[in-house]
């Protein structure tokens, strides 16, 4: 046995240490919808294109290119998901994932009964309907980062044989909190990105959207059977194992409301029946490695206790934080700037870099902290609620169709006020 290393084994070992402990940077590559180049191909473009490109900040697109290849197959390249620093990409451990849109849009899974039931809507992913949705979805304490890592854990936990009997995991993620918060929102913006992340596994994914509350309060009589064919619809989907399959239950607590009528002695039975098979097929279809269950639930205190012991995260999903709603204004107010809405295009700075000034006012940053006031005044309104106030900021207090940002900020300020009047009108007429 040797007592040490020689020079070059121990640069061998120094470079696979840098490597294993490298950033991981996820680049997002959109190729066009008609395009027939390959993946490699399109990747070693991607990659010279990087190489030109060594320092980034935090996420970044491209989607103008010099390379006539890329102008010809690609919509756009993008880091994603980064930390907002300088990233050096030399020193990273790049991700590259190659995808294409579906464009084909929504369609409807149906069960024959006797008249066709829409029982779900039914979506090929990545789709062109949910792109942007991830990105346009702001939250604290690293939600979106917390949902990615559990679906990619139990995709790895599946390949590794890990015995579900001794390790449990069920499959089944829980968002919970109040309207307008984003959930549903959420659930397809997941679905959208792990469907690209993990395409070298999956050729791509299915997104299977069931509205539990109107299918069991139409035909409860009958919903207990009705579950079970629906069910039998998404093994369908599961049993391509060339697919990620992702069912989405809105409204959970609708299960709970059958189960409080079964106690009430309306329709027992079947109340009974509606809950066990959900409960059922759940069991069931956790077995198979390609299929991801993603429910909401608005109002948590009547949600089932049955189903909330299956979810393996129980996420609380509340309304924005101040920061939050800086960011969510702050991506709205550049999408009218790129439309020329507002012009001219003026530079705003983000809440990071009013920190880093101690949010001290200049000539530079009075703008966005006008901005920071504004997003300070509406905390308490809903993602929905946010993401609506500068078109309604547009059409109540705006008289010209172009306008600049400084007016165009004191309109959405005067939108906010109104917002909160009509909030604080409706909770005292409750």
């Amino acid at each position: 046995m040797r007592a040490g290393f020689n020079l070059f084994e121990f640069q061998i070992l120094w470079m696979l240490t840098v490597w294993s402990n490298a950033v991981t940077v996820y680049v997002e590559v959109l190729v066009k919808t008609h395009s027939t180049a390959k993946r490699e191909d399109v990747k070693n473009h991607v990659l010279t294109l990087l190489n030109r490109h060594r320092m980034v900040f935090g996420d970044y697109k491209w989607v103008e290119f010099d390379d006539d290849f890329l102008a010809k197959h690609v919509v756009s390249v993008a880091i994603v998901d980064a930390e907002r620093q300088p990233i050096d990409l030399k020193s990273c451990c790049l991700s590259i994932h190659v995808f294409t849109l579906y464009e084909d849009g929504v369609s409807t899974l149906n069960l024959e009964v006797e008249e066709d039931l829409s029982a779900a809507n039914h979506w090929l992913l990545p789709a062109a309907e949910f792109h942007g949705i991830w990105e346009s979805l702001v939250y604290e304490n690293g939600v979106k980062k917390q949902l990615l890592d559990y679906v990619s854990t139990t995709i790895f936990f599946s390949d590794k044989n890990v015995d579900s009997n001794l390790i449990a995991w069920n499959r089944v993620v829980l968002l919970h909190g109040p309207p307008g918060t984003g959930k549903t929102s959420l659930c397809k913006a997941l679905a959208q990105k792990l469907s690209i992340r993990l395409s070298s596994r999956y050729s791509y994914g299915q997104f299977v959207e069931i509205n539990s509350h109107s299918l069991f309060s139409k035909w409860f009589s009958e919903s207990g059977k009705l579950v079970t064919r629906m069910f039998q619809k998404i093994q369908q989907l599961i049993d391509d194992k060339e697919a990620l399959v992702f069912v989405l239950i809105d409204e959970v607590e609708s299960l709970t409301a059958a189960r409080n009528a079964a106690k009430a002695g309306t329709e027992p039975s079947d109340a009974i029946r509606v809950v066990n098979a959900v409960l059922t097929q759940l069991d069931q279809i956790k077995r198979h490695p390609n299929v991801v269950i993603l429910t909401t639930s608005n109002v948590t205190e009547k949600i089932d206790l049955a189903f909330v012991d299956r979810a393996d995260i129980k996420q609380y999903i509340g309304p924005p934080s101040t920061e939050a709603i800086f960011s969510i204004y702050l991506s709205c107010l550049e999408e009218l700037m790129k439309c020329q809405i507002i012009y001219p295009r003026q530079q705003l700075l983000t809440m990071l870099e009013l920190e880093t000034m101690g949010f001290q006012e200049s000539n530079v940053s009075e703008l966005s902290l006008m901005l920071r006031n504004i997003a300070v005044k509406s905390k308490g309104l809903s993602g929905r609620a946010l993401r609506k106030l500068p078109f309604l900021a547009h059409a109540l207090f705006v008289e010209t169709p172009t306008v600049t940002l400084e007016t165009f900020l004191q309109a959405m300020d005067r939108a906010v006020n109104k917002q909160m009047e009509e909030k604080a009108n409706l909770v005292n007429c409750v």
